[in-house]
């Protein structure tokens, strides 16, 4: 019965990667609607997060934060198709490329891509792989079939390499020293292990500090990735930011306040397009009370 629900699924996104971009930004909306009103857990999450990190704003606003998010989430859930079925000259078309000398800069070194969770993380991803082979951390579905289109989108360019989360960080070491960069995604919250507590828009948040360690290791540069949605199905625009100065340092806990500093910025610039849905603030410090029911 499983098998059955994944392709029906499958066989809708298959359908929808014909229909154009403006349709499917539009159809996103109607379907971001419809998941804010019924996914009652979520929106309360996401309303809790953005009262938390912007507590100056009114609820009104931030009630339409939280609804276009939801509704430009829905529009990359539905152009999930494209990353399987479209030609690589539409997918590439959908995707604009800027600071493509930034990336050049740092070719013949150690790079770790820093990717925020932002909504077009995945159109990110793949449009870089454009370039070259990527290592990223990868969860297995337990659903075979949609683990195997899941993979079939990220290696549609080239074959990436995968580790998975429990692997440690050993074999990511390795291959930043064999030349391939790190598709890294830091941002969420993992637990109190490898973290420390640092200010997310004011806010204690338990954040990994992988990026500073292995930049350390590897004596990798960062080099900051993000994609944004752009309005009206015009496809997305994804930033290579040049890479960090004086990165890293000594101070394990700076480098990792740096890293929410940065991602706090891009935020400023597009908060609807960030994963509010995620319970960043799970993880509290000691004695603290819990934030979420």
């Amino acid at each position: 019965m499983k098998q059955l629900g994944s392709r029906l699924v499958l066989g809708l996104a298959w359908l929808l990667h014909f229909l154009p971009l403006p349709v499917l930004a539009w159809l996103g909306k109607g379907l971001g609607r419809l998941l804010f009103w019924a996914g009652k857990s979520r929106r309360l999450v996401a309303l809790n997060n953005l009262s938390l990190c912007f507590p100056a704003l009114s609820q009104t606003r931030r009630q339409q934060i939280a609804r276009a998010h939801f509704q430009a989430f829905a529009q990359v859930m539905l152009e999930q198709g494209l990353f399987w079925w479209a030609s690589d000259r539409r997918f590439l078309r959908t995707v604009t490329l800027t600071g493509e000398e930034n990336w050049n800069a740092v070719q013949g070194r150690p790079v770790i891509v820093l990717a925020p969770h932002f909504v077009g993380l995945d159109w990110a991803g793949v449009r870089l792989s454009e370039f070259k082979v990527l290592a990223s951390i990868y969860s297995r579905q337990k659903n075979k079939l949609l683990d195997r289109m899941l993979l079939k989108g990220r290696t549609r360019f080239n074959q990436s390499v995968l580790f998975s989360r429990q692997d440690g960080l050993r074999g990511v070491v390795k291959a930043l020293r064999q030349g391939i960069p790190f598709y890294y995604l830091p941002d969420l919250d993992f637990g109190r292990r490898n973290a420390v507590f640092v200010p997310f828009f004011g806010v204690p948040a338990a954040t990994v500090t992988g990026l500073s360690r292995l930049a350390k290791i590897a004596h990798a540069v960062v080099l900051p990735v993000v994609a944004r949605q752009l309005a009206q199905g015009r496809g997305y625009e994804v930033t290579i930011y040049p890479a960090w100065d004086n990165f890293p340092t000594d101070d394990v806990t700076a480098d990792t306040r740096r890293m929410n500093e940065f991602i706090e910025q891009r935020i400023g610039e597009m908060p609807e397009q960030y994963l509010w849905t995620h319970k960043r603030f799970k993880t509290r410090p000691p004695d603290e009370p819990r934030l979420y029911d």
